[in-house]
């Protein structure tokens, strides 16, 4: 025993982690195991602190410093910051230095204050009082105390302090309900059961006398996965071994609810709990808009430091003339003529990149993190996009992508519960190829018009009553729902028409509604109480089955069973599914008959589900215990033993018939995919439902048109045909006539064009994906994906979770590289929702893990056409604009400083006075454009919803290509060419003002930053459609803010300054005649370009959206004139 308690130690703590990661031993109430049970070995866990803060008081400045610094525009700006320190610059290090000060500050600033705020919160969860065992004696302790081990009592409506092992409860079945909601945001009541052989401890004293280890796996941060086992030890006995799953696992944050109180285990403590683990970042998503802004600030830096080089170069050819180098009044000492020339030209190389960094503008980032911060709110205060029914409105999960939404090409979407209401409607049975309609009910209300059972086909005879009864049984058994609570809960309802209806609670919205269709039919599902399922038949008799085992349903199976035993004693294993589960799994019945019906059903667009049975004697369901028991208790593959043994299970089945449930399509659904569509944008149907069923919702939601001509890619036509084949076939079919007829965006929707769509299934998927036995996968996808582009719409049907995200993988790394987005409301859409570039989650019925792992929610479909065709349009265009005006107005900044060198011999002197080039960003023109990229709107809201096409006019990251870049830069350079030499030739001729004095180099150079400085703001005056008061104060009031700065700045002897250079410069200028007249004349001429370009595309190429503001400028002047020949008419008949 000492060898391998040895063994074990230095398994653990030396041979590496990936060793002993797998499973943790846990001494229930830290009392070791009997002796020869098993080694004792002491393990160190975390104690149950949370903490979500990043910084504690002592590494707050280095940490935030440091991770401030990372980002390339900051780091670029402190090594120019240690420039100016360290050699002799042109301009002071506070021009830089400030700046960037600025920046650092405001961000350290915000990111501290959140941090203090998440420090509070820690310290208010972590001194929360906890109960705990003790000697036998309830114990109360901070939670921060709280250890691995530790035995916890939690009341009713307390949270869970920690993650705890399920051990007793108040209740006498052992079990208790919990909400979820901060942990999923689900309301709904779950149950969870406490271990079998420890229900029964009630007491504080039963609970102290409990002996028991516990082996689970390591933290993991998977809500809805937990693998474990629980050795209970009795007195000179074999442990007792019992399986533990997620039904026995209380997580912390949950809340206690109908339950007086309950005993738990702690497991996992403070930062190793599943909360804990899944508040951790998610991996982030760069958008299009932010990688085309690092690709222009590099060209920036390419400009930058080709600026520096031309310079220094001329300037050394300009002095290479000695009177030039060392003129009369300016000779160099000794050791500077012995001075090494390759440093000194290193030092002016650097002093002209000093010079000229203002180039890179800093200011943007701050700028466009706060506008997509304060952006982001538009979407939540949206009141069209609040849904009244749920009370839920749209959420945002990050801020980071809302120009995102402005460039979707593709669309994937789930089916039911996103484009379906995922509201079920029981509508019919098929047993032994006879029909029942019940009563048309929904959610427990009978829909208006519903009367009676009314029996289709004729009614079955006498030997086929067994049957039928066993199918209702089935239905009744074969389920996971919860009856809610009442106060008459013992009270058994007499009647299902009694007035009194059973409420249900499940998390599939499927079963409810079979169970309450089949209540219509006269058999009605009362309650599973101490494991027992009671039942009300139709001679209103109560029915008791012994609930033994439940074989839980997943999306791989696509099936459920339960095994049952009856009061006369018989076994029954019940099994409900997709046909395409339970078929092949029949050995009895009549397939044929319920074959047709389900087909037929699945046309009409109703889900169907298959039901099976087979009866068990002890011996097979004494094997069956053995072998789901050794699969239960298993540490290692859990999951695939399980799966393992129901493939055994559930096999030779006898067939009794099948169900069909309606989902009905959400509001609006139809016409969002349509708007869709007509703004160029491809839409996928990604569902794990059948063929038919999904193609029947894809037409009543228009995916699907009626001239739209349908190519199958399915196992069935794979099976008549080699997938080569099908593959070659469908593309030549697609491509027929010509390329020209290439679909790419446009979805298809042209009259002249024969429109196609596209069904697969996910057998067909995995062929396509599957590598050839030559090693290369390549082919067929290029050929699929060929076969995509040319249809205007894709359904994607018997998916698998992993099967959808492999589609959007398929699509996102095309070669033309389209933004995707994926929408869904289930867990199983999760992992689409991560893949593509954006992911939007719909508050549905299923849970909140699509919200919850999603960059924004919304509560309906529906809201996906505003959230994109307005808001994604809007984001994109002001953070286009934002992104492209930053460059033009420092490209305007700059130039003249360049020009200015070749006047003033590379001496590296300073056009703009200090305070100008350290305000000119972050005060004179910061303001005006953050305003407009919150606020701009160069169309209607209602116009954008009207007309979808518009969106096609920024599809591709249209207006920040390169030759929207290229012309933006050239207007920059281009005005300042105007600045600058408007300016000289103004100096060259008007030398001396009306009083003889005459005009400085800071005059110069204030005369070209008012020019300037006037110029960008009323640049973005001209491009402003959206003119609010706002707007007005933001733009007139920089201006005024300029020029009262520059009178105040010049008109005082400041103290504190080793200079007075700007002393009176301002206040003389404008004293001037010919100064003014400059001004208005330079600022015309800088703006007039810009004003032609824009009259003449709009006159001779306009765009949809330029068509557009155009004809609602005529509307307006039509409606001003009609209405000013109104009041004149009328005042004359007065």
């Amino acid at each position: 025993m000492d060898c391998s308690l040895a063994r074990t130690l230095v398994r653990r703590y030396c041979a590496g982690e990936e060793n002993w990661v797998d499973s943790r031993t846990i001494y229930v109430g830290h009392k070791e195991p009997p002796p020869g049970a098993e080694a004792y070995i002491l393990q160190r866990h975390p104690d149950n602190r949370i903490v979500s803060s990043k910084y504690t008081f002592w590494n707050f400045i280095p940490k935030n410093l440091f991770e401030q610094f990372r980002r390339i525009a900051n780091f670029y700006f402190l090594i120019i910051f240690l420039v100016q320190l360290i050699i002799d610059t042109p301009t002071s290090p506070v021009t830089s230095g400030l700046p960037l000060f600025f920046v650092i500050t405001v961000t350290a600033i915000k990111q501290g204050y959140e941090d203090w705020l998440r420090h509070k919160a820690d310290n208010a969860m972590n001194q929360c009082p906890v109960h705990f065992i003790q000697h036998g004696k309830l114990v109360r302790k901070q939670s921060r105390k709280l250890r691995v081990g530790d035995i916890v009592m939690v009341k009713e409506d307390e949270t869970f302090p920690c993650d705890l092992i399920f051990l007793s409860s108040s209740r006498g079945d052992g079990t208790c309900h919990v909400t979820t909601a901060s942990l999923d945001g689900e309301s709904s009541h779950k149950t969870h059961y406490a271990v079998q052989d420890t229900k029964g401890f009630h007491t504080e004293e039963d609970i102290d006398g409990l002996h028991a280890t516990i082996e689970c796996e390591q933290p993991q941060p998977d809500l809805y996965k937990f693998v474990g086992r629980i050795n209970v030890y009795n007195d000179r006995n074999d442990p007792v071994v019992r399986p533990l799953g997620s039904e026995n696992l209380l997580l912390r944050g949950a809340t206690l609810k109908n339950t007086e109180k309950i005993f738990g285990v702690a497991i996992y403590t403070g930062m190793e709990t599943k909360m804990a683990l899944n508040y951790q970042s998610k991996s982030q998503k760069r958008s299009a808009v932010e990688k085309s802004m690092n690709v222009f600030l590099i060209v920036y830096l390419c400009i930058l430091i080709s600026k520096a080089l031309i310079n220094t170069v001329l300037k050394y050819v300009w002095q290479s003339e000695p009177f030039r180098d060392e003129p009369w009044y300016n000779q160099k000492t000794e050791s500077e003529r012995q001075r090494n020339l390759f440093l000194r030209a290193f030092t002016d190389f650097l002093a002209f990149m000093v010079l000229f960094n203002y180039i890179i503008p800093v200011s943007m980032y701050v700028t466009v993190e706060m506008q997509k911060f304060l952006g982001s709110y538009f979407i939540t205060w949206d009141e069209e996009m609040f849904d009244e029914d749920t009370g839920e409105g749209p959420l945002v999960n990050t801020s980071d992508l809302n120009e995102e939404l402005g460039q979707v090409e593709y669309i994937f979407t789930d089916k039911t519960g996103t484009l379906t209401e995922n509201n079920m409607e029981f509508k019919e049975c098929c047993i032994e190829g006879h029909v029942y309609v019940p009563h048309a009910i929904c959610n427990g209300q009978v829909l208006p018009g519903a009367s009676g059972i009314d029996m289709i086909d004729s009614s079955p005879g006498t030997s086929a009553r067994e049957q039928e009864e066993l199918f209702f049984r089935a239905l009744c058994l074969c389920h996971t729902i919860q009856v809610k609570d009442d106060d008459d809960v013992d009270g058994p309802r007499k009647s299902p028409d009694s007035g009194k209806s059973c409420t249900y609670i499940s998390s599939s919205p499927d079963e409810v509604a079979l169970v309450e269709g089949i209540q219509r039919l006269g058999f009605t599902y009362l309650r599973l109480k101490d494991n027992y399922m009671e039942i009300l038949n139709r001679e209103n008799d109560v029915e008791r089955f012994e609930l033994l085992e439940i074989l839980s349903f997943d999306s791989v199976r696509r099936r459920m069973s339960v095994i049952v035993k009856s009061a006369t004693g018989e076994i029954y294993l019940f099994c409900k599914g997709a046909d395409s589960s339970i078929f092949p799994r029949v050995i009895e019945g009549k397939v044929d008959q319920i074959r047709a019906r389900v087909e037929r059903n699945a046309v009409e667009g109703l889900r169907t589900l298959c039901v099976a049975y087979k009866r068990l004697n002890p011996e097979e369901y004494e094997g069956i215990c053995t072998l789901l028991q050794a699969a239960k208790v298993a540490l290692q593959d859990r999951e695939k033993k399980l799966a393992e043994a129901y493939e055994q299970i559930e096999k030779d089945l006898v067939l009794l018939g099948a169900t069909a449930v309606e989902d009905r399509l959400q509001e609006k659904a139809a016409d969002t995919i349509e708007a869709l569509q007509k703004a160029g944008i491809k839409v996928w149907v990604l569902t794990g439902d059948k063929m038919e069923t999904a193609a029947a919702t894809c037409y009543a939601c228009k995916l699907f048109r009626r001239n739209t001509q349908l190519l199958e890619l399915t196992t069935k036509k794979i099976e008549e045909q080699s997938l080569h084949d099908v593959l070659f076939e469908l593309s030549k079919t697609v491509l027929r006539h010509s390329g020209s007829l290439t679909r790419d965006n446009f979805s298809g929707l042209s009259a002249d064009m024969q429109d196609y769509g596209l069904i697969i299934d996910g057998a067909a998927l995995s062929l396509i994906m599957k590598p050839r036995e030559d090693g290369s996968c390549g082919n067929y996808r290029e050929l699929f994906l060929e076969i995509c582009r040319n249809c205007s719409a894709v359904l994607c049907c018997r998916m698998a979770p992993l099967q959808k995200a492999q589609i959007v993988k398929l699509i996102k790394l095309s070669k033309e590289h389209p933004i995707t987005l994926a929408i869904g409301d289930g867990a199983n859409d999760v992992s689409m929702i991560l893949e593509a570039h954006v992911g939007i989650g719909v508050i549905g019925k299923e849970g909140r893990q699509a919200a919850r792992n999603s960059d924004y929610a919304v509560p309906k479909f529906k809201h996906l056409k505003k959230m994109l065709l307005v808001h994604g349009h809007f984001y994109y265009i002001r953070i286009s604009e934002l992104v492209q005006y930053f460059f033009y107005k420092n490209v305007c900044f700059i130039f003249p400083q360049f020009l200015y060198q070749f006047f003033c011999g590379f001496s590296q002197q300073t056009l703009y006075d200090t305070a100008y080039l350290t305000l000119y960003n972050i005060s004179f023109t910061s303001l005006p454009i953050l305003l407009y990229s919150l606020m701009e709107q160069h169309v209607s809201i209602d116009t954008l919803r009207r007309d979808p096409s518009l969106y096609r006019d920024i599809a591709k990251n249209a207006l920040l290509r390169w030759r929207v870049f290229i012309y933006w830069t050239f207007l920059g350079v281009f005005d300042a060419l105007v600045f600058f030499f408007g300016a000289y030739f103004m100096f060259e001729n008007t030398t001396v003002t009306s009083n003889g004095q005459i005009f400085g180099n800071w005059t110069f150079g204030t005369l070209v930053f008012t020019v300037m400085v006037f110029t960008v703001t009323l640049k973005l005056a001209l491009d402003t459609h959206y003119w609010t008061w706002i707007n007005h104060f933001v733009i007139w009031g920089s201006l005024l803010f300029y020029i009262v700065f520059s009178l105040l700045w010049g008109g005082i002897i400041w103290p504190f300054l080793n200079y007075q250079r700007m002393y009176y410069v301002f206040i003389q200028m404008l004293s001037s005649g010919p100064a003014w007249l400059v001004i208005i004349l330079l600022i015309t001429v800088s703006l007039l370009p810009d004003v032609l370009k824009k009259v003449l595309c709009r006159q001779l190429w306009p765009s949809a959206t330029e068509r557009v503001q155009t004809k609602n400028q005529c509307l307006s002047v039509e409606q001003s004139t009609i209405f000013m020949l109104s009041q004149t008419s009328s005042s004359l008949s007065f």
